[in-house]
């Protein structure tokens, strides 16, 4: 592996130059950090949805972004259909100008069912697109980044890394296999001089979780639990983000960077 640039501590955080192909980035935590890289120097390509017949798609990320000046673009791919998602790297690749320097893991979606009558089309998605996709595309990144001796990949994982959650087994079982994953990878490619790591989000006041902060008892109850006193934002993503991208963090491999304002240190 490369030492850390000899440079000073901003230029050890600047992306400029930098490619980024980001899935989940349309909304929350994933805006947020794509946002974030951009304003660290970085060029994005972001990953979404094909719009629904007569509906326009979501730019509001990429018009973001373009307003600081900065190079965005998107890929359409559903996470949800692996033939799709084997294609995409190909197509942002060519987007890029044949080049993407990091890799970020951050779409997911949940389901919420007991386990006793979790059905199991609802867990084959949440796989699918919780884990498969990611495994999918962190190989053709690897495949990309390795022969080049340089890159990175940061997965957005959970608090299910750890734990076990509650009506939630799908989710639970894909994201303490991605934290897994991402250890696996990290493995195998940090002698290329390619880190992989990933972040663990908290509580955060997102989409993901309107059903527990429509809930009083159980926001009562998670709220009370986290030494920080609040729920997490998707601005708080900023700064990991950066720095798992950066040079900042050359020498950090196969780490889960919790981000939960203390719940797992309770």
């Amino acid at each position: 592996m490369d030492p850390t640039p000899s440079v000073s501590s901003p230029q050890l955080f600047s992306l400029a130059g930098q490619n980024v192909l980001i899935t989940g980035a349309t909304r929350g935590i994933g805006a947020a950090c794509a946002v974030a890289l951009a304003q660290a120097g970085a060029s994005i390509c972001v990953v979404q949805r094909h719009p629904s017949p007569n509906t326009e798609p979501n730019m509001d990320t990429v018009n973001s972004i373009r307003a600081l000046g900065a190079n965005a673009q998107v890929v359409y791919c559903d996470l949800g259909d692996l033939d799709s998602v084997k294609e995409l790297f190909p197509k942002a690749l060519e987007l890029m100008g044949g080049n993407i320097h990091i890799l970020v893991n951050c779409a997911g979606i949940q389901r919420r069912s007991p386990s006793v009558d979790f059905p199991e089309k609802d867990w084959d998605d949440v796989l699918d697109v919780n884990l498969k996709s990611v495994w999918l595309l962190s190989q053709a990144a690897g495949r990309h980044m390795v022969p080049l001796r340089r890159g990175k990949i940061i997965n957005f994982c959970s608090l299910l890394t750890f734990q076990g959650g509650l009506t939630v087994p799908a989710y639970a079982a894909a994201k303490g296999a991605l934290g897994q994953l991402t250890k696996a990878l990290s493995n195998e490619w940090s002698p290329h001089n390619v880190q992989v790591n990933g972040i663990c989000p908290g509580y955060i006041a997102t989409d993901m979780n309107e059903r527990l902060l429509a809930d009083p008892t159980r926001l009562r109850q998670i709220s009370e639990r986290i030494p920080a006193g609040r729920w997490g934002s998707p601005g708080d993503f900023a700064g990991p983000v950066v720095f798992l991208a950066s040079s900042a963090s050359q020498y950090v491999c196969g780490e889960l960077l919790l981000v939960d304002g203390g719940w797992m240190g309770r």
